[in-house]
């Protein structure tokens, strides 16, 4: 069993209560994650805000086109500072994602960071090592720049 771990960091120049309303939309998510992932959410949502032991249903093509199912958690919620999502079913055998919001002059710093494992044990670090690594980095490179796009850069 092999853990990973992924942290980055951006700032935005939106107050708290912006950044919080974006991000715990669910609907939001498709906007920020990259096109070739074909991202889709199936759960009906209504508007509604995120609630701990919310379960959003979702579709991803994470390699060579294939749609796989991904059924996350939203497992705690501290509005407007952070949340967790953790999957219940998808590509990974483990995968826990914290979104954390901290005020700062002039706007707010975002935090995302990730512990995740693989499946199918020494095959699946392998994977890691030759495409999973780079595929989470380039997803939040594009992310980052999609919300500079919205946000405005670092000033």
């Amino acid at each position: 069993m092999s853990l990973f771990y992924f942290k980055t960091e951006q700032f935005l120049p939106i107050n708290i209560e912006k950044a919080w309303d974006f991000f715990s939309s669910p609907k939001n998510l498709a906007l920020i994650t990259p096109p070739e992932l074909d991202f889709k959410i199936l759960t009906k949502l209504d508007d509604k805000a995120i609630y701990e032991g919310m379960i959003i249903q979702y579709t991803v093509k994470p390699i060579l086109g294939i749609p796989l199912p991904w059924k996350t958690e939203i497992c705690k919620v501290n509005r407007p500072s952070f949340f967790t999502d953790k999957q219940l079913k998808g590509p990974y055998k483990l995968w826990e994602h914290t979104h954390t919001y901290h005020k700062h002059e002039n706007g707010v710093k975002m935090q995302d960071e990730i512990k995740y494992e693989l499946p199918l044990g020494i095959l699946g670090n392998l994977a890691h090592k030759l495409f999973v690594k780079k595929k989470i980095e380039r997803i939040f490179s594009y992310r980052r720049s999609v919300l500079e796009k919205l946000f405005g850069p670092k000033v």
